[in-house]
């Protein structure tokens, strides 16, 4: 993006601000500067005025020009093509050493004397504006001959290039910079450029409406006006053409560039002429593409897609007349999705304003369009009105917490600072009654404005982060016990205690095969994977239980008697939202054969493995269950840590294990954020010695022991330190019921129990059941 001190001056007042501190203030507020250039030119080089212009006795190519500086008149020999009588120059007069290093002297060219020289825009340092010589006028400034041209201020002139990110599309242009220094230096825009339309215009309802369809993601707004006679360029507006690096040559072409350049809007012109007769009003119908893009129609014309390119149907050009404008505003995401998937959809020169933002505020581009277009008096009519199409979007409130935004910047910025920065940047500031936060909305041609975060960065690029005191870095270390942290140690710790209790880690991949999952029970993922690395593993798997399966079956395949193994991965459920689950499965035998197991080794059972689950993540209790197809309905239990369901246990059926070719096998599943990781806690121990006693309940064949243990548990018996079941018996004379052997451990902390005390403590337990159960002693 390319600007000049002088350029935008028009838009905010800062001819009193050097160029030194715009640019350290385009570079403080993020507007990086690439290049800069200031245009100096030496006193001896003045307005001059050609009187009279002869061709050279001995140079076809060479003229003899009479130039009137003010003091003088000069004879003067050029060869420059465009050199005419009557026009202003500059002139450089003898002595003049030229910005290139050129000295003019006095010197005799074919035999006819020259003294000075009429320079073209790149003798005087600058960009080339044309060919030849650079004729003046008087939109450069009041010109009186003799006067220096250093005395005007677009030859004195500062030229900056800054860097303008992909974020910032309301920096393209120069009313969007003219804000922005507007923020920083505490400025105000200027308020000249309004345009009302003069009374007695013709309405642009008569020739031209639009529509646009439903859901359309931009904006149109379309003027009129006709060329009455030949309207040309002045010097001014050439030289920022040509600083800017426009190519074009059609006055009209060229005229929306400088306009779009100026003001951010994006422009089109169409030739009313070539889309339809005189005597019937045209239609442009605005239509969503098949990638949400803004297609414009006239008709059966296809004039184009708004922010991408404009078709040749309807292209003005220098016979044109009745010409319509269009300004357009398409969504930034649009543009850039457009760009990305199709890639033979044809590109034009906007669409690099058009994919960053252009202004959304078409009204106020056509407004001042129409206010330059009305400096040329009888040579344009113009139309009153517009048509237009607007996309209304309500902006998001942003909450800005005073407090918040003091520890993102690390210092505090006061309340009112914070509000003049935020509406001289354009964005709606409303005070909540809360003194200490307040409601922001972005204005639309700030679409990368989306949280607090983002508002802060705009307060700090408007202090300037230079202005933000620095704090010293502080040693201290850290709490490092963060949930994310705590998790990964629980996990460590388990894996390092199932290792210990004899289990093997298997690691699988999180996908499975859809077919094996079936055959289990486990409904399908609904969020399917396109692309699968195999066919046998095309699904999310919702269960670690298939892969321990598949894992237990083929170390049975390679001779092993016995296989414990465990896995801690991610599952996920019908919906696709991952969960993590530590699975157990134990294979065969518990223990292979050795001369500590004997010859036969120890069978795996439902208890051992319960036992073995239990050494790795503490103490649990079991409920019975019949629920899972894939266990056998008479040994499978849910697993319950402090009364909370964690997973579950069981013998796999006998059905599942024979289709994978198994000995007796048990698989274990617990939600690993459901589990228990109290802290170890030292706990006092008593000194003096426990006494136990053995009781034998008759109960009834079904009974649960879940009742006999919460019943005792009930009776808070602090001597009571524990008690299990030893022995059942069946036999003669207990039809319907058995014989449950417990036994009770009872200890005191500050005594050795005597016999009667344990016997009244025991009374009490046979009372409570026989009460509460209706059991008792065998």
């Amino acid at each position: 993006m390319i600007i000049s001190k002088h350029w935008l001056n028009e838009w905010v007042d800062i001819s009193e601000i050097s160029g030194e501190k715009l640019l350290k203030t385009l570079n403080s507020i993020g507007l990086e500067v690439d290049s800069y250039k200031e245009i100096k030119l030496p006193d001896s080089i003045v307005v001059g005025y050609v009187k009279n212009k002869e061709k050279h006795p001995d140079a076809d190519k060479l003229n003899v020009c009479q130039v009137d500086v003010g003091k003088e008149t000069l004879q003067i020999v050029c060869g420059a093509k465009n050199v005419e009588a009557g026009q202003f120059v500059p002139v450089a007069l003898i002595g003049t050493v030229m910005p290139n290093g050129l000295e003019i002297k006095k010197a005799k060219l074919r035999g006819v004397e020259s003294c000075g020289m009429i320079c073209s825009s790149t003798e005087l340092g600058m960009v080339k504006v044309n060919d030849g010589i650079l004729p003046l006028d008087e939109s450069v400034g009041n010109l009186k001959l003799g006067v220096s041209l250093n005395e005007f201020d677009v030859f004195k002139d500062i030229i900056i290039e800054i860097d303008v990110t992909a974020n910032r599309g309301d920096c393209q242009s120069m009313h969007g910079v003219a804000r922005e220094i507007c923020a920083a230096l505490d400025l105000n825009l200027r308020d000249n450029l309004l345009y009302e339309d003069a009374d007695n215009l013709l309405g642009i309802g008569r020739i031209v409406s639009v529509r646009a369809e439903d859901g359309v993601r931009g904006s149109f707004l379309y003027r009129a006006f006709e060329i009455k006679s030949t309207i040309s360029e002045n010097l001014l507006t050439r030289m920022r053409l040509a600083l800017i690096e426009c190519k074009k040559e059609g006055i009209i072409e060229r005229l929306l560039d400088y306009m779009s350049y100026c003001t951010g809007v994006l422009f089109r012109a169409y030739d009313f002429a070539k889309l339809g007769s005189d005597d019937e009003r045209i239609m442009f119908d605005i239509k969503n593409g098949k990638n949400g893009e803004c297609v414009v129609f006239c008709g059966d014309k296809n004039l184009g897609v708004a922010g991408i390119y404009q078709s040749d149907e309807g292209r003005v050009d220098e016979s044109s007349k009745l010409i319509v404008l269009e300004a357009n505003y398409t969504e930034p995401s649009v543009i850039a999705r457009i760009i990305g998937e199709d890639k033979d959809l044809p590109r034009g020169d906007q669409i690099y304003r058009s994919s960053r933002g252009s202004e959304p505020n078409l009204a106020y581009g056509a407004d001042y369009f129409f206010k330059r277009l009305s400096n040329y008096k009888d040579a344009v009519g113009l139309y009153a009105g517009s048509q237009h199409s607007i996309l209304r979007k309500e902006p998001a409130t942003i909450n800005v917490s005073l407090n918040e935004l003091k520890n993102m910047i690390g210092q505090e910025v006061a309340r009112n600072d914070v509000v003049k920065i935020l509406k001289k940047l354009g964005f709606e500031v409303g005070v909540n009654v809360e003194q200490e936060s307040i409601n922001v909305k972005a204005p639309s041609f700030r679409h990368d404005i989306l949280n607090l975060h983002d508002i802060c960065e705009e307060i700090v690029r408007i202090v300037g982060i230079d202005n933000i005191a620095s704090t010293p870095l502080v040693f201290a270390e850290q709490n490092r016990l963060m949930p994310t942290y705590i998790k990964y140690k629980n996990s460590l710790n388990l894996r390092r205690k199932a290792a210990d209790c004899g289990f093997f880690e298997s690691v699988h991949y999180v996908f499975d095969s859809l077919e094996e999952l079936g055959k289990l029970g486990f409904a399908p993922c609904k969020v399917a994977i396109l692309n699968p690395i195999n066919n046998e593993l095309n699904t999310l798997r919702p269960t670690l239980v298939n892969h321990l399966l598949n894992s237990c079956e083929r170390n049975i395949k390679n001779s092993k008697k016995s296989v414990k193994l465990f896995e801690l991965g991610e599952v996920f459920d019908e919906n696709a939202k991952e969960s993590l689950r530590v699975g157990f499965a134990l294979c065969g035998q518990a223990k292979e054969p050795s001369l500590i197991n004997g010859a036969k080794g120890e069978e795996a059972g439902f208890y051992v493995f319960a036992s073995m689950v239990q050494n790795v993540i503490g103490k649990f209790t079991l409920l019975p269950d019949d629920k899972i197809s894939y266990l056998s309905p008479y040994e499978q239990a849910i697993i319950c840590q402090n009364g909370e369901k964690i997973g579950y246990m069981g013998r796999v059926d006998i059905k599942v294990q024979n289709s994978h070719d198994l000995p007796k096998t048990y698989i274990c599943e617990i939600d690993f954020e459901a589990m228990k990781f109290n802290k170890i806690e030292a706990k006092p121990y008593s000194k003096f010695p426990s006494i136990s006693r053995d009781l034998s309940l008759i109960v009834p064949d079904g009974f649960e022991f879940a009742k006999i243990y919460e019943c005792i548990r009930g009776l808070n018996l602090k001597e009571l330190k524990e008690f299990l079941p030893v022995d059942i018996y069946r036999g003669a004379g207990l039809e319907n019921s058995a014989s449950v052997s417990l036994k009770f451990t009872f200890q005191d902390m500050d005594k050795t129990l005597e016999d009667e005390e344990v016997g009244v403590l025991m009374d009490k337990i046979l009372s409570e059941l026989k009460t509460k159960l209706n059991i008792g002693i065998r």
